[in-house]
């Protein structure tokens, strides 16, 4: 394996490892906050918007918060057509 492949593989991994943080623990908080159903819905949005970015997200984590951002838009007009109230315990 050379150099640059070797880089390359590198920079995916670090992408795919930032990427699983911020779908992690933005679905953990849908989950504690509006339940498991909300929760998948949400799962498949950030995976949808991901899809929908011209460019995939760079290695910064500031750059997979746009992903989370335009997955909670989608959650907030779902719960504001449900009037959805958080979960409480």
């Amino acid at each position: 394996m050379g150099e640059h492949e070797w880089f390359s593989n590198l920079i995916c991994e670090e992408r795919a490892y930032l990427a699983g943080q911020e779908l992690s623990s933005f679905i953990a908080a849908v989950t504690e906050l509006y339940g498991s159903e909300q929760a998948m819905l949400s799962e498949k949005d950030w995976l949808e918007e991901l899809e929908l970015m011209d460019n995939p997200p760079s290695s910064s984590k500031r750059h997979w918060r746009a992903v989370t951002i335009a997955a909670s838009v989608r959650l907030a007009g779902r719960l504001s057509k449900g009037r959805l109230d958080p979960v409480t315990c």
